[in-house]
């Protein structure tokens, strides 16, 4: 299982990424984000990865594209406004 800390740096990897190329904003996907980092271990573990997407969203202008119900999903999208 991923820590929050490989979560984070993948995360923000891709918002400079974003960034780099000038872009307006940045759709994340949990389910995605779980999947280049370590696999995807299904619902149970999903949090971690949601709290990290989460904790980067309150740093700056983002909006929840969509959510579970539980809101701890892979369905989790939020989107990033750039720049930061």
């Amino acid at each position: 299982m991923p820590s929050a800390a490989e979560f984070k740096q993948e995360l923000d990897a891709e918002i400079d990424r974003a960034i780099r190329q000038g872009r307006p904003h940045l759709e994340v996907n949990a389910g995605e984000l779980h999947r280049r980092v370590g696999g995807y271990p299904g619902n149970h573990r999903m949090p971690v990865c949601c709290n990290v997407m989460r904790e980067e969203a309150e740093r700056g202008d983002a909006a929840t594209i969509f959510d579970t119900n539980s809101g701890d999903g892979a369905a989790l999208t939020i989107r990033y406004v750039i720049p930061r």
